[in-house]
């Protein structure tokens, strides 16, 4: 009897404890008493609408409504241009929560967990482009569209020092480059090279890659007590099914690997 009475004891200790932590996470993770989640339009890894059934869907939305709901807290979305307007905006305190890159970079301005999925860099041509493998983008003058302030946009120069990059102030921007012919190609991961893909009919995206990008959910610098929590979340999404359905509702293509 008196053993049953300390595992009894033992047991609603644990269950204080940890409703206490889940309280004190709470508080560190959402300290406006809503999870204000970062989100940019036209990229399965951030947020996209699905034109057949008018749902929103992205591994930045749909991860971070879950993290709400165990949080006990509202979801509210935060809409930015690109991801790294985005990052600013957790700089300055305006969001809580996104799916991002995991460069070290970015590392100094945000906390980021283990990674979530890794996923290939690529390249998009026209349809009546002479480009055919990511070896033809070695030569010497090809304008390559990157995203402005874009991982891509510091790492291509490097790549290919005799290229042009043309910087662009969003994916649509990018598609007009290419349409217009004032880029020979698009340079990013290869899940937003799709979308972009289908709304430019018979453009392409090159078989092979240039690298690839470990995405993590990102926090603000200074919640770093909440981390632990955040690493477990991650986990869970990736064992019970819940990543990789968010993968499939938000059509993310492009070679992913669930770390």
């Amino acid at each position: 009897m008196k053993t049953c009475i300390v595992a009894i004891a033992a047991a609603m200790l644990v269950a204080s404890a940890f409703g206490a932590f889940a309280q004190d996470v709470k508080e560190i993770l959402a300290p406006k008493g809503k999870l204000r989640v970062g989100v940019y339009y036209g990229s399965p890894t951030s947020m996209l609408r699905d034109h057949k059934t008018n749902e929103v869907h992205g591994l930045s939305y749909d991860l971070g409504e879950e993290l709400a709901r165990r949080l006990n807290v509202s979801f509210e979305q935060v809409n930015y241009q690109r991801i790294s307007d985005v990052l600013e905006g957790m700089k300055a305190g305006d969001v809580d929560f996104t799916v991002s890159n995991s460069t070290p970079a970015r590392a100094v301005s945000v906390t980021f967990s283990q990674h979530l999925l890794t996923i290939e860099l690529g390249y998009l041509v026209t349809t009546a482009s002479p480009i055919t493998t990511v070896a033809d983008i070695q030569k010497p003058g090809l304008r390559i569209g990157v995203t402005q302030g874009s991982t891509s946009q510091g790492t291509i120069p490097k790549l290919l020092p005799n290229a042009i990059v043309v910087p662009a102030e969003s994916y649509k921007r990018g598609i007009e480059m290419l349409e217009h012919g004032e880029i020979d190609t698009y340079a990013t991961n290869k899940p937003i090279l799709f979308e972009m893909s289908d709304q430019m009919p018979g453009s392409r995206v090159l078989d092979g890659r240039w690298g690839e990008e470990h995405l993590a959910v990102a926090i603000p610098k200074g919640r770093e007590a909440a981390l632990e929590y955040i690493q477990h979340f991650i986990q869970d999404v990736q064992t019970n099914g819940l990543l990789a359905q968010s993968v499939e509702r938000s059509g993310l293509r492009g070679t992913v690997k669930a770390k």
